[in-house]
C-alpha cells in the first residue's frame, strides 16, 4: 500500500470517531435526515450531501482494507477534510443539540467524543 494510502487510511480513522452501527443508528433519525445541503434547488428535497456520505463511510469501515479502491480513498480524503473544516466552526452554545453537530455525525464524526 502506498504512503499516501496509508495517510489517508490513518487520517480517516482519526475523523471518522463512530462506530458503523452508530453511525446507521443517526442515520435513522429525523435530526440526520433535517440536516446538510440538500442540492442547488433550494428546497430542501432529496437526502443531503452528508447523509449520502455517511452511508458510504459505514460501507467503507466495514470493507476489508485490502478492497478499498482508490474512490474510497478519495472519498475518505473528502470526509478527513470536511471534519477537520466544520470541527473549527462550532456554535458557542447547546452544542449537543445543534445543527452542527448533527450534520459533522452526518459525516461519521461525534465532537461530543473527543
Amino acid at each position: 500500500m502506498s504512503d499516501d494510502r496509508e495517510e489517508t487510511w490513518a487520517a480517516f480513522r482519526d475523523a471518522v470517531n463512530m462506530a458503523p452501527a452508530e453511525i446507521e443508528h443517526f442515520l435513522d433519525t429525523d435530526d440526520s435526515k433535517r440536516v446538510g445541503w440538500k442540492g442547488e434547488d433550494g428546497k430542501g428535497s432529496g437526502e443531503s450531501v452528508g447523509h449520502r456520505s455517511g452511508r458510504r463511510i459505514v460501507a467503507i469501515k466495514r470493507a476489508k482494507k485490502a478492497d478499498l479502491t482508490d474512490d474510497d480513498y478519495a472519498h475518505m480524503k473528502k470526509v478527513v477534510a470536511y471534519v477537520a473544516r466544520h470541527c473549527k466552526q462550532g456554535p458557542k452554545d447547546d452544542v449537543e443539540h445543534s445543527d452542527w453537530r448533527y450534520s459533522l455525525m452526518n459525516w461519521g464524526h461525534d465532537p461530543l467524543k473527543e
